[in-house]
């Protein structure tokens, strides 16, 4: 009878173990859903559009509920306000009828790359600008690195996290911001009057000239002609990089999953920004992953020529290698080139150390009192 009991217990604990592991699965994917619908629903217009709703959603999916918006959201406040008190209290040297909203576009500018100072009752102190961290800038050691909430509890970001928060503010205080690519980065893409379209590089405070970015080699003509780089996206395009964004943190919260979600979260993505090379390399990632876990189904390695070849009798495999294929192929033909790591870095260096070469005088001069 004693024996009898202890089996039960153990057959019990083990049921109710199995079900708690259920249930947090469950209630983990949950967040990743609801942010999935909460971004759709501004696709499809059944909810408003918020940039910043969608970039905290996404984040908030990866610390499974867990991201404090409250004091995200008062730090935004409290930057937008700042941004309002600029405005108030200088004059730009700019003189087009669109003033007002260069006036915005600068006084956003000044609070991402700035020192300014701020009276404080009697005293005036120091406002310290966001700066670029070189720490592990791409997210592989950390994927929270690369989020907006980091830079804000920071002051510490990268060519992911500080642009989104420059959109952000912008929004914030009533004008557009056009997100903008270039391999393995994003930067800031403004219409004014005066000199039509404009870059903000906010890595290292500047207004670079198009030369710049063409001057890392790995930008193709196709490309730019295809709207896989340097391109100004629109509120849409810039969801369907907050969709890519919540794929790779499911990624990372589910290293071994189906890559069901991931493939509807980037097929998603690509209904609005059908070049975004970013998810189009995903999804073919994915398939491979899916491929190479039905090749260990059946006991092949995925790397041996031989077996990838009977594979091919099994349909799904089949299917799979036909799809790969076809994705990398197209990858190709749009233009999209991958860069290197480190010539990334050395690319974006350049910038400082290049600055008289590629820089835009007259807007900085424009921004200035």
């Amino acid at each position: 009878m004693k024996k009898y009991l202890q089996t039960k217990t153990a057959t019990l604990f083990l049921i109710f173990f199995w079900l708690s592991s259920v249930m947090v699965k469950a209630q983990s994917n949950q967040f990743y859903n609801d942010a999935y619908q909460a971004i759709d629903n501004m696709l499809n217009d059944k909810q408003k559009y918020s940039f910043k709703d969608a970039v905290f959603s996404v984040e908030n999916a990866y610390f499974q509920g867990k991201l404090d918006t409250v004091q995200l959201n008062n730090q935004v406040r409290f930057l937008t306000r700042f941004a309002k008190a600029i405005m108030a209290n200088r004059e730009l040297t700019y003189k087009q009828s669109d003033k007002d909203k260069v006036s915005r576009y600068a006084a956003v500018y000044s609070i991402m790359c700035r020192s300014l100072p701020i009276a404080v009752k009697d005293t005036v102190v120091q406002y310290k600008p966001f700066h670029y961290d070189f720490k592990d800038i791409f997210g592989h050691n950390d994927i929270t690195n690369l989020f907006v909430s980091k830079l804000l509890m920071t002051k510490e970001g990268n060519c992911n996290s500080m642009p989104y928060l420059y959109k952000i503010l912008a929004e914030e205080l009533g004008v557009d911001a056009n997100l903008a690519l270039a391999p393995s980065h994003v930067y800031i893409k403004h219409q004014i009057k005066s000199d039509g379209w404009y870059n903000t590089e906010l890595t290292s405070g500047i207004f670079p000239q198009d030369s710049w970015l063409m001057a890392s080699g790995y930008i193709h003509l196709d490309a730019i002609k295809n709207g896989v780089f340097m391109k100004a996206l629109n509120n849409k395009e810039s969801l369907a990089l907050c969709l890519f964004d919540l794929a790779q943190a499911y990624n990372r919260n589910f290293p071994d999953n189906d890559g069901e979600f991931v493939l509807k979260t980037i097929n998603r993505a690509l209904e609005i920004y059908p070049n975004f090379a970013k998810a189009l390399i995903l999804r073919a990632e994915t398939h491979k992953a899916q491929f190479a876990k039905l090749m260990d189904q059946q006991n092949l390695s995925s790397t041996n020529p031989e077996n990838i070849k009977k594979a091919q009798q099994d349909p799904k495999a089949k299917e799979l290698m036909q799809l790969m294929t076809k994705e990398y192929t197209h990858i190709y033909e749009l233009g999209y080139r991958q860069m290197p790591e480190e010539m990334y870095l050395d690319w974006l260096v350049s910038l400082k150390t290049e600055r008289e070469k590629y820089e835009n005088k007259k807007l900085l001069n424009n921004f200035t009192k």
